[in-house]
């Protein structure tokens, strides 16, 4: 079997460039005339023989490549984690328990978005923080056992892919603030926007 030392120094340096280098990169493979293969990110020549394609990097599974279970269980039972910037370890547990399990969720801010707020005490009658929904159930608080067998019972898988990086989470930007109404003039006084036209 033949040592390709160049190959080990070139995925020596990419997994030293940690997780923030994970652009996803098309490498091809390819054999030249003279029978010796190349892997390169260009795409090779036309005269080019056996040629392949691979995305490699990123470490992201896209949905499509998710196991099947897992895709299953996001159609019929969405994640999704309510937390606030204050939570602390509750939430940062939370996030870790999803992460772990390879499941994709959506983040929501409960402090900065009132509709959020609102949709957090309509589930549990206050607004108190992580709150885990899943599918048609949602559990108040982070008990981890509580948030395995909810996950488990919606058909989520106790594993994330092996040699992936966790889902990131679908962060829903709060609403932007609505601009208050124009003061009112008080009476007797004319509103300096209100003109007739043809004056």
């Amino acid at each position: 079997m033949r040592s390709f030392p160049w190959i080990a120094a070139a995925l020596s340096g990419a997994l030293a460039c940690g997780p923030e280098a994970g652009a996803q990169n098309t490498v091809y493979k390819w054999t030249d005339s003279d029978g010796k293969v190349h892997f390169s990110d260009t795409p090779p020549p036309e005269q080019a023989k056996n040629v392949t394609q691979k995305r490699v990097g990123g470490g992201e599974v896209e949905a499509s490549q998710l196991p099947y279970a897992t895709q299953q269980a996001m159609k019929t039972n969405p994640v999704t984690l309510y937390t606030a910037p204050q939570c602390g370890d509750p939430c940062a547990n939370a996030r870790s328990l999803l992460g772990s399990r390879g499941v994709p969720y959506s983040e929501r801010n409960a402090q900065a978005s009132p509709a959020d707020a609102e949709q957090v005490k309509k589930l549990i009658g206050a607004l108190q923080v992580p709150v885990l929904v899943v599918g048609a159930s949602h559990l108040k608080g982070y008990e981890e056992g509580a948030w395995q067998a909810a996950l488990d019972g919606a058909g989520y898988p106790r594993t994330r892919v092996p040699g992936t990086l966790a889902p990131k989470p679908v962060i829903v930007p709060p609403p932007p603030p609505t601009a208050p109404p124009p003061a009112e003039a008080p009476p007797g006084e004319a509103s300096p926007t209100a003109t007739e036209p043809g004056k």
